[in-house]
């Protein structure tokens, strides 16, 4: 299975015959066979059919529409599986609040322990940030060692909190300094790779919602990330151990040179990745894809197992 990636102005996208048709100004300029397919990321002025939406969704085909210039992520989910029991058993166990909190202590315990081991990965592989990354580990294990003794969900998040300090610490060491890559920002992202980290969060982010929705679950009911207005929470909860898979692409990126900061532009609204680079940064998610997803299929299995009837 593969992703159709649409980020140009003007194209009308409509179905024939089993087929994506592209057109602009009314001339057909291509097509895309739908069989394929398992998500489309939209983003520009692009003007498709309800014909389309509905063959989409019959085939289980998700659509990330990017909107604005920092990309937000809107969500057209296909039909959702048919087994209610699992939504039901889901929306139970997210009231307990002792589950909660114990699912949440193996989500941030999962997503430390993803840290360390890439950072191993790492170390070995650049000996000069190597003072810097055993420093990292060193503080991710203390860490981590706290976890378990968490008694609330605010304690945890504290938690989790300094430990993502010491994290991005450690992985500044290995982005090239020219990024000016300092700590996590977002909302906008101020430098080149915040920009990719917060682009490829969004797309695990939306592709783990409309993966979740197709398992039978809500990805709107958290556990870790409690109900919030218009938020996937149970899809933030998953991305928390899949962001060091996330960390590594957007750092493969640069260190391939598929980006560098010509494909940037910066100004007092933030950082963004111009066209071209964007280009750039879908064909290579598109190359990653297997890992990535894998990834996503993995954490959504765990989750299966966790809120399965004993």
């Amino acid at each position: 299975m593969t992703s159709l990636y649409i980020d140009r102005r003007g194209v009308d996208i409509e179905l024939e015959s089993g087929a994506i048709v592209f057109r602009e100004n009314g001339v057909r300029v291509g097509t895309v066979p739908i069989a394929p397919l398992s998500r489309i990321f939209m983003r520009g002025d692009v003007h498709l059919t309800a014909a389309l939406l509905g063959k989409l969704g019959e085939h289980g085909i998700g659509i990330v529409v990017l909107s604005g210039r920092q990309g937000k992520p809107s969500l057209l989910l296909a039909r959702p599986h048919n087994d209610a029991a699992r939504r039901v058993r889901q929306i139970r166990l997210s009231l307990d609040a002792d589950f909660c909190l114990d699912l949440a202590r193996r989500i941030v315990i999962r997503k430390l322990t993803h840290q360390m081991q890439w950072f191993y990965e790492l170390r070995e592989a650049d000996m000069q940030a190597r003072y810097e990354l055993s420093h990292a580990l060193r503080l991710l294990a203390a860490s981590l060692e706290k976890l378990p003794g968490a008694s609330s969900l605010a304690e945890l998040r504290g938690l989790e909190g300094s430990a993502a300090a010491c994290y991005f610490e450690g992985l500044r060491a290995v982005v090239p300094e020219s990024l000016n890559f300092r700590v996590r920002n977002r909302r906008p992202p101020r430098d080149p790779f915040n920009v990719l980290l917060s682009l490829g969060y969004t797309l695990v982010h939306a592709e783990l919602a409309i993966a979740l929705y197709g398992a039978g679950f809500d990805p709107y009911v958290g556990f870790y990330h409690q109900l919030d207005f218009g938020r996937e929470s149970l899809a933030s909860d998953l991305l928390e151990p899949l962001r060091p898979l996330a960390d590594r692409f957007a750092l493969g990126l640069i260190k391939k040179q598929i980006l560098n900061k010509e494909h940037f532009t910066t100004n007092a609204e933030g950082c963004l990745l111009g066209k071209a680079g964007r280009a750039h940064f879908y064909e290579a998610y598109e190359a990653a894809k297997e890992s990535l997803r894998h990834g996503i299929q993995h954490e959504i299995e765990w989750f299966s197992e966790q809120v399965a009837d004993p």
